[in-house]
C-alpha cells in the first residue's frame, strides 16, 4: 500500500512539474532564510555563555545625574571592585578592564636575538587586565597559564593569531615584544600566554591582554588613589558567591557610595547610583550605549526575529495555496477510488502523505541552501555563526517538524475535503472549487503581499538613513583626510619634523595632530562653569588636546573669536575653543559673549580658569545616532596621538608614497599605518549597514517567494478559464481584454494589500529611526514608488501566464466542448 502511495505522489509530480517544483523551490528558500535568521538570533543571544563562572559574573554600572542630565555607563572608578570586595562578603573577587583608549591600533615589536629581522604589526581590540582576569573568565590557553598569566608587571597574552604573525611556529612564551600604546606608554613586554579565539561570541572581543600592572597606567591609578567619584572609565567585574542576592547588594549600593564618594561627589556637583547586570546580558543590554563592544539590539532581533516567521509565514502560504488550487484537479480520481472501494482513512492518508513528502524534500533542499548561503551570510552579518548535524542537530529537527507541519496543513484541504466527495456527483461533473477556499486562497495572497510590501518599505526607509548618514554634512572636512597613528615615543617626538616635510609637498593642503579626532572613542571631559555659578551647574564637556593646525586642518569654522595660533601669545594650555551647544549649555546667551570670557573647573581642591578664544560651529565627533553635545579644543604641547594630513584631489596614490618615504628617513624602524577619515567614521554605522543588508536580502527572498505563488495561482487560474478565454476570442475579445480579464483580480489583491501594509510600515519604520538623533523623515514618495513597485513586479509575475493564455489557439481550447 505505501508503495502505491509512492507511485501515485511521483506520477503526480511528474504530472505537474512547474507546480511541484514552485511548491518546493519556494518552501525550501523560505525555510532556509528563516535558518539563518534563526542562527544569527541564537548567536545574538550566546554571548558570554560559555564562561564557567558565567552565572555568577556581574558588571558594575553607573548612572550619573549632572545638574538633571541623567545617563548610565558601564564603567567606574579603578578602586571600585576592591573596596567593593571589601565591604561586600558576597564578593568572591574583582577584576577590571581597560581599552587602550588612545590607540585605535597598537604596535607590536619583536626582534629575534639571533639577530633576525624585526617584526612589526598594528594590531587592534587590546586591553589592560587585572591578574585575577583570566581566573574569573574562560579562556582556552594553548601556552602558559590563565591563573599567573598577568600576576606581574609588563606581562602580555597574545591570542594564537597573533602569536603566529610575530613568531612563526616557534614557541610564544617567555618571549620579549616591544609594545607602543598611547594609552599604556611604550614598554618591553613579556609573553605569558597564548590563548585560542573562541567560536562562540563575547561582549569581550580582546585580541591580546597586557597586565594592568608596569606601564602609565598603574600610575595613574595609584595617583587615584580610593576615590570613587571621579576617572570613571574603567569596566569592572565582580564575581559573586553562588546564591547571592542581586538586588539586596544593589539595595546596598547607596550607602557603600555615601560613605567612600559622598563628599567628593557632593564638592564635584553631581550623584551617581550603581547597579549590576549579569554577564550574559551585557551584550543586548538597553541600558548603555556603549560597552566593551558595541551592544546588540534586541529592537533589531525582534526585527530579524518577524521577517524570519512572515518568510516562512509566505512560503507556507504558497505550499497551501498551491496544494489547494490544485485539489480541484484531482475530483475525479477521488470518485474512481471511491468507486473501486477506497476508504475515506486512505485518501486522507494517501492525500497527506503526499503533502509531507513534498514538505520533506523542499527541507533537505532547504539544509543544503544553508549550508552553501552561511559564508555569505556570515560575511555579510559580520559574524562567525557555524552549522553543522551535531551542534545543530535540536534545530534541525525543529525545522523539519515545521516542514511536516507545512505539509500537514497543505494537505489537509484536499485530504478531509476531497475525500468527503459523493463518487457519483463528481463523476457526473458536479463538483466544483469551494468559494470559501477561494476566498482563502485570495485572503492568503492579500496577506503575502501586505508582508512582502512592509518590508519593501522598511528597504527603502533604511537605505535612505543609510544614505543620509554618508551624505550628510558633519560639520567638519571629512574626505580626503588620511589619519596615521603615532604610537611610539619616537613616533611621537618626530611629529614637528614629520609634519614640516609634509607641509612642503605638493599634494598636502595642511597637518594638524590631536589625541582624537571625529568619530574615534573619547572618554576626555571637563566639568565646566561660568562665573557667578558653581560646580553644582558645571556642564560635563568632552575635550580633545590639539596642535595648532588640527582645526584648520579639518576645516572646523568660527562662529565667533578665532582658532588657534602661533601668533597669539595667549594660546596656551589655558587657552579653549567651545562649541555652540556648550556655549549654550554653560549659559552664555550668545556665541559673541563667550569670547573673552572664562570657564572654570574645580577638580582635586584646585579652581582651574579657562579664556575661551572662540566659539566654533558645532560638527558631529559622534555618529548620528548621538546629539551633538558640549564639546571643547585645548593646545597640547605635544604627545599627540594621531597626525591628520588633509590631501589635495588628485593622485592619492602619489600623495601617500610621498608620505611613507618620509616615514622611513625620519622612523625607519616603524611600520607606517594610515587609514581614511570618511572611512573611520563610516564604522560607527557597521551595525545599521549590515542591518540593511539582511533586510534588502530578505526583501528580495519574500517578493521571490510570493511572486512565485502568484505566478502559481495565476498559472492555475489560466487554466481553469481556458474554455472561457476560447470563447471571449471567438466573439472577438483582444489579447489586451484577456489579459487585463486575467490579471485584474490579482492586481486588485496587491493594491488591497499595499493599502494595508503602508500605515503599519510607517509605524513600525517611524520607530526605527527615533534611534537616530539625526533621521531622514518618510515621505509620501516612498508610498507611492512602493505601490507602484509592487504592482508591477505583480503584472510582471502574472502577464507571462496571462499572455501565454491569450494567445493560445481557441481552437484548440474548444475542441472538447
Amino acid at each position: 500500500m505505501i508503495k502505491t502511495y509512492f507511485k501515485i505522489a511521483w506520477r503526480k509530480f511528474k504530472t505537474n512539474k512547474i507546480f511541484s517544483l514552485i511548491n518546493i523551490i519556494g518552501l525550501s528558500v523560505g525555510l532556509a532564510c528563516c535558518m539563518l535568521i534563526t542562527l544569527y538570533i541564537l548567536n545574538e543571544t550566546s554571548y558570554d555563555t560559555y564562561h564557567q563562572n558565567g552565572e555568577n559574573i556581574y558588571q558594575v554600572g553607573t548612572t550619573f545625574n549632572l545638574s538633571g542630565d541623567v545617563s548610565s555607563m558601564p564603567n567606574t572608578p579603578a578602586a571600585f571592585g576592591e573596596i567593593m570586595k571589601h565591604d561586600f562578603p558576597e564578593v568572591e573577587q574583582s577584576a577590571r578592564l581597560v581599552p587602550l583608549f588612545s590607540d585605535s591600533k597598537t604596535l607590536l615589536q619583536f626582534r629575534d636575538k639571533n639577530g633576525g629581522e624585526a617584526k612589526s604589526f598594528y594590531e587592534p581590540q587590546g586591553y589592560l587586565a587585572d591578574s585575577t582576569f583570566f581566573r574569573m573568565f574562560t579562556y582556552s590557553f594553548v601556552e602558559g597559564s590563565p591563573s599567573n598569566a598577568l600576576t606581574n608587571p609588563n606581562t602580555i597574552v597574545l591570542n594564537e593569531e597573533i602569536a603566529q604573525k610575530l613568531f612563526g611556529n616557534q614557541s610564544a612564551l617567555n618571549k620579549i615584544i616591544h609594545v607602543s600604546s598611547s594609552t599604556n606608554g611604550d614598554h618591553d613586554c613579556i609573553v605569558t600566554g597564548v590563548f585560542r579565539q573562541g567560536i562562540k561570541p563575547s561582549h569581550i572581543d580582546g585580541r591580546f591582554f597586557m597586565g594592568m600592572l608596569g606601564g602609565n597606567i598603574e600610575q595613574y591609578i595609584k595617583s587615584a588613589g580610593s576615590n570613587l567619584a571621579v576617572n570613571n572609565m574603567y569596566y569592572t567585574y565582580l564575581q559573586l558567591k553562588a546564591g547571592s542576592n542581586i538586588n539586596n547588594i544593589e539595595a546596598r549600593f547607596p550607602v557603600f557610595l555615601d560613605k567612600y564618594a559622598g563628599k567628593d561627589l557632593k564638592a564635584l556637583g553631581f550623584t551617581k547610583k550603581q547597579f549590576l547586570v549579569q554577564l550574559k546580558d551585557i551584550h543586548l543590554s538597553d541600558r548603555f550605549k556603549q560597552n566593551v563592544t558595541a551592544p546588540g539590539s534586541v529592537k533589531y532581533l525582534y526585527i530579524l526575529g518577524s521577517i524570519a516567521v512572515f518568510i516562512l509565514l509566505i512560503a507556507c502560504i504558497n505550499f497551501m495555496n498551491l496544494s489547494t488550487a490544485r485539489s480541484s484537479k484531482r475530483s475525479a480520481e477521488v470518485g474512481i477510488r471511491k468507486v473501486l472501494g477506497a476508504k475515506k482513512e486512505a485518501l486522507i492518508r494517501q492525500f497527506l502523505g503526499e503533502s509531507v513528502i513534498m514538505g520533506l524534500i523542499a527541507f533537505a533542499f532547504a539544509i543544503g541552501i544553508t549550508f552553501l548561503l552561511l559564508p555569505a551570510f556570515n560575511n555579510m552579518s559580520g559574524t562567525h555563526i557555524t552549522f553543522t548535524i551535531t551542534n545543530n542537530a535540536l534545530l534541525i529537527a525543529m525545522f523539519m517538524g515545521l516542514a511536516v507541519i507545512a505539509g500537514l496543513l497543505a494537505g489537509s484541504y484536499p485530504a478531509f475535503y476531497l475525500s468527503s466527495f459523493i463518487p457519483v456527483k463528481v463523476l457526473k461533473g458536479r463538483f466544483t472549487n469551494s468559494l470559501a477556499a477561494a476566498s482563502l486562497r485570495k485572503g492568503l495572497v492579500v496577506f503575502q503581499f501586505f508582508i512582502s510590501v512592509v518590508l519593501i518599505i522598511a528597504s527603502v526607509v533604511i537605505a535612505s538613513q543609510m544614505r543620509y548618514m554618508r551624505s550628510t554634512d558633519l560639520g567638519f572636512d571629512k574626505d580626503s583626510q588620511v589619519i596615521i597613528p603615532l604610537r611610539s615615543e619616537t613616533a611621537k617626538n618626530i611629529y614637528t619634523a614629520l609634519k614640516a616635510d609634509l607641509g612642503n609637498q605638493p599634494g598636502i593642503k595642511e597637518v594638524g595632530a590631536s589625541a582624537f579626532y571625529p568619530g574615534v572613542n573619547n572618554l576626555s571631559d571637563n566639568l565646566f562653569y561660568k562665573q557667578g555659578q558653581n560646580m553644582q551647574l558645571a556642564k560635563r564637556t568632552r575635550m580633545n588636546y590639539v596642535d595648532f593646525d588640527y582645526l584648520r586642518t579639518l576645516g572646523i569654522k568660527p562662529v565667533a573669536g578665532r582658532i588657534f595660533g602661533k601668533d597669539f601669545m595667549s594660546d596656551t594650555s589655558s587657552a579653549l575653543i567651545l562649541n555652540e551647544t556648550a556655549i549654550k549649555q554653560i549659559g552664555f546667551k550668545t556665541a559673541a559673549d563667550a569670547v573673552g570670557k572664562q570657564v572654570y573647573f574645580d577638580f582635586g581642591g584646585n579652581h582651574l580658569a579657562f579664556d575661551v578664544v572662540g566659539v566654533v560651529k558645532d560638527f558631529h565627533y559622534e555618529d548620528l545616532h548621538l546629539p551633538i553635545t558640549p564639546y571643547g579644543f585645548r593646545l597640547s604641547p605635544g604627545g599627540y596621538n594621531y597626525m591628520i594630513v588633509h590631501t589635495k584631489q588628485g593622485d592619492i596614490d602619489q600623495v601617500l608614497a610621498g608620505i611613507r618615504n618620509t616615514w622611513r628617513k625620519l622612523n625607519p624602524n616603524e611600520p607606517l599605518e594610515y587609514s581614511f577619515l570618511d572611512e573611520e567614521f563610516q564604522k560607527n554605522y557597521i551595525a545599521d549597514q549590515q542591518l540593511s543588508a539582511k533586510v534588502g536580502l530578505f526583501t528580495a527572498v519574500a517578493i521571490f517567494i510570493s511572486c512565485l505563488g502568484l505566478f502559481g495561482l495565476a498559472s492555475f487560474s489560466a487554466e481553469q478559464r481556458i474554455k472561457e478565454i476560447g470563447v471571449r476570442k471567438v466573439l472577438g475579445a483582444s489579447v489586451t481584454n484577456i489579459v487585463a480579464l486575467l490579471s485584474k483580480d490579482f492586481l486588485l489583491l496587491v493594491g488591497i494589500a499595499v493599502v494595508i501594509a503602508s500605515p503599519v510600515a510607517w509605524f513600525v519604520m517611524h520607530g526605527w529611526l527615533q534611534s537616530f538623533a539625526y533621521r531622514v523623515g518618510i515621505s509620501w514618495l516612498v508610498f507611492v514608488i512602493t505601490t507602484f513597485a509592487a504592482l508591477f513586479i505583480a503584472l510582471a509575475t502574472i502577464s507571462f501566464q496571462a499572455i501565454r493564455a491569450a494567445l493560445s489557439n481557441p481552437v484548440k481550447n474548444l475542441r472538447t466542448e
